[in-house]
């Protein structure tokens, strides 16, 4: 039997080889596979059957996807991992590549994937495929979010206390949850800077600050690793905007030491929220 490990690596080698037809052999007969951050709103399919009509689709086919820089994440949870990994994305219309993050959740069982919640760079994706005004139409003909019941505040792990210091307008504190030497990014968001020091990342909350977001915390969920520094923690900022329900759907993958952070790679759903405010064209145009 196939270690979690093994499983996503044929997995994502079947990807990089074209092998689709291959890939829903790897998924359990009643597989639950989700993209909570989906173009326009977030999917989940069900059944080894409905994987393979996803795998074999003529979207598959309209790229070519070699991954690289792929990093495992393995769980307290022996069934759970989580990737995070790159891949060069080649437009079978256009000839043009382009590199993507991407992160997954992945429960397995039995040598099988039971359960995937898969965030991809959309925006990219389409910009590689000349799809931006497709992403606008989709986005303006999108039904209102569906929000889920809110979470109390939690306050166990640097995670949670910094979603929930978001969530309650307290910005003049989060830096202090970071080291003074620190790596965070949002691979998610073009044009965006690694922020490295306290300093920066003070200008980075106070622009959250300047737009004053009513939000709470829905859905949160940590993912401790074997390796007691990594924390992967999934969760969704809901609210409104404009009279219209929001939400945003986020993965974080941190280093905490010492009970700062000193890593974090943060996979917002950018393009969401600039879907939802008319504002895609501004944003494709830093890719």
């Amino acid at each position: 039997m196939n270690s979690p490990r093994e499983v996503f690596a044929a997995l994502s080698d079947g990807i990089s080889e074209g092998r689709w037809a291959e890939l829903s052999a790897l998924y359990a007969e009643d597989a639950v596979v989700e993209h909570p951050q989906a173009v326009p709103r977030p999917t989940r399919i069900t059944g080894r059957a409905t994987v393979h009509e996803r795998f074999t689709s003529a979207l598959a086919g309209a790229l070519r996807l070699k991954r690289k820089n792929v990093v495992v994440h393995e769980t307290t949870d022996p069934e759970v991992i989580v990737a995070e990994y790159d891949y060069d994305a080649e437009s079978v219309e256009t000839g043009r590549t382009i590199q993507t993050a991407n992160i997954q959740m992945l429960r397995i069982r039995d040598g099988l994937i039971v359960h995937s919640r898969d965030y991809h760079d959309y925006l990219r994706l389409a910009v590689v495929r000349d799809g931006v005004d497709q992403l606008v139409k989709a986005y303006e003909g999108a039904p209102p979010r569906e929000l889920s019941p809110v979470m109390p505040e939690s306050a166990d792990t640097v995670f949670e206390r910094l979603v929930h210091g978001v969530a309650g307008g307290r910005w003049d504190e989060l830096p202090e949850l970071y080291a003074g030497e620190t790596h965070v990014t949002h691979p998610f968001l073009p044009g965006s800077e690694v922020v490295r020091t306290r300093d920066e990342l003070r200008a980075h909350f106070a622009a959250g600050k300047a737009m004053n977001p009513e939000f709470a915390i829905a859905d949160l969920v940590t993912y401790q690793g074997t390796d007691p520094e990594v924390l992967i923690g999934e969760f969704a900022y809901q609210g409104s905007y404009a009279g219209k329900p929001v939400r945003i759907a986020n993965i974080f993958a941190m280093r905490i030491r010492d009970g700062l952070v000193v890593e974090s790679r943060d996979y917002g759903d950018h393009l969401g929220i600039a879907g939802d405010l008319g504002r895609i064209p501004e944003l494709a145009a830093k890719v």
